[in-house]
């Protein structure tokens, strides 16, 4: 069993799919959101999406850098993550504009002080004025702040997000075909748009970089920052402080901030991409919650994807892999690796795709291409190592 799994956590979800597989699959079931009917405008030509994410265990990172150093600034950036991990994932649809969003934070009123939830909220609403600069409006609608310190041990911070979209302007995922290229969009680096260095983290996977990259007087010190029915043998068990400095493309980071970069949003790019490039976009997928296999879920007949480019691994994944030991078929179903977003799409497109991402500083590449096949499956090539899924 992986350390993953060990510590109570599952990158594919399979309980969760399980639980959910007699659920109503919405009006396009391989599209990356499920999609329903006009119920608000009662218009065939419309749709209507609500979604829900959020930071996930990320939030414990912050509190735990937080409470080492006295940066609150920390949670401006899970701020971003709990609304990012909604906007991208809507992006993949084809929706980047008139977004609705509430926003919910569960909190041990003994741990977490009004000032952290004022760098939450008030974080919240920068990161829509930010991104109202690029014409993507999202309406901040408040949410639910609820004390339950018997649900939570510190702090869990998640969203919902809402839109009512075009039909004609949906991405189902339906038009991926044999011949089609991926282009793949680098989570890592620093876009024209964002203010420091990505690690390219996003927030999938913190369980294992938490416990595999931290030392163990975390630990002993918060015991409220994991759940205390664990083995010992699977709690902290890195070699690394949060301020530990490590140098990067010349930039000198400590570990917590590597771990703690927000989560980067695509929409800027994606807006531009859907506006210019629709037609030729047959499937958008965000490399969250089962890293670079995500792809699979999406595939709407037997395809063979064949990911054989893919970025090198950002420093980030190889100080995780180095301090857990894990393999790179665990690492490739965990984590995104580096890329974030992938569009499958024709040969003669992805050049102007790859352009428009450098224009805003984001490294974009061919990864991969898709085949027919008599099965769905998944070949990653790696350093010299094919891994099948």
């Amino acid at each position: 069993m992986s350390l993953y799994a060990q510590r109570g956590v599952s990158a594919q979800k399979e309980e969760v799919h399980l639980a959910t597989e007699k659920l109503d699959k919405g009006l396009y079931p391989y599209a990356f959101c499920k999609l329903y009917k006009d119920y608000l405008g009662n218009d065939e030509n419309w749709v209507n999406v609500m979604h829900a994410d959020g930071a996930g265990t990320k939030s414990i990172l912050a509190y735990l850098y937080w409470k080492e150093t006295g940066d609150i600034s920390v949670w401006k950036g899970i701020a971003q993550d709990a609304i990012i991990m909604n906007l991208d994932d809507l992006l993949c649809v084809g929706i980047y504009d008139n977004l609705l969003f509430s926003s919910t934070i569960d909190r041990n009123k003994k741990l977490i002080p009004g000032e952290v939830l004022e760098q939450i909220i008030n974080g919240s609403q920068e990161l829509f004025d930010e991104l109202k600069k690029f014409g993507i409006n999202i309406h901040y609608l408040g949410g639910e702040t609820a004390d339950v310190g018997d649900v939570v041990r510190s702090i869990a911070v998640n969203g919902t997000m809402a839109a009512r979209w075009p039909k004609n302007k949906v991405v189902s995922n339906e038009k991926i075909t044999h011949g089609d290229v991926i282009v793949g969009f680098a989570s890592f680096g620093q876009t024209h748009y964002e203010q420091a260095y990505n690690s390219g983290i996003g927030s999938n996977g913190l369980t294992s970089a938490r416990h595999d990259v931290l030392q163990k007087t975390y630990g002993a010190q918060y015991k409220e920052s994991y759940d205390n029915s664990l083995d010992e043998s699977v709690v902290y068990i890195g070699p690394h402080k949060m301020t530990d400095a490590i140098t990067v493309d010349n930039n000198t980071i400590d570990i917590g901030h590597l771990i703690l970069s927000p989560t980067r949003t695509y929409a800027p790019l994606a807006k531009q991409l859907l506006q210019e490039n629709f037609e030729d976009i047959h499937g958008m997928i965000h490399s969250s919650g089962g890293g670079q296999t995500k792809c699979m879920k999406y595939l709407h007949n037997n395809f063979k994807i064949i990911k054989d480019n893919l970025f090198q691994q950002p420093v980030i994944f190889q100080l995780i892999q180095q301090a857990s030991g894990a393999d790179n078929r665990e690492m490739f179903q965990v984590f995104n690796m580096g890329q974030r977003l992938e569009i499958f799409t024709t040969e003669k497109t992805a050049d102007s795709m790859i352009k428009a991402a450098a224009a805003l500083g984001i490294q974009a590449q061919i990864i991969g291409h898709v085949e027919t096949s008599t099965k769905k499956e998944l070949q990653i090539k790696h350093n010299g190592e094919t891994i099948i899924y």
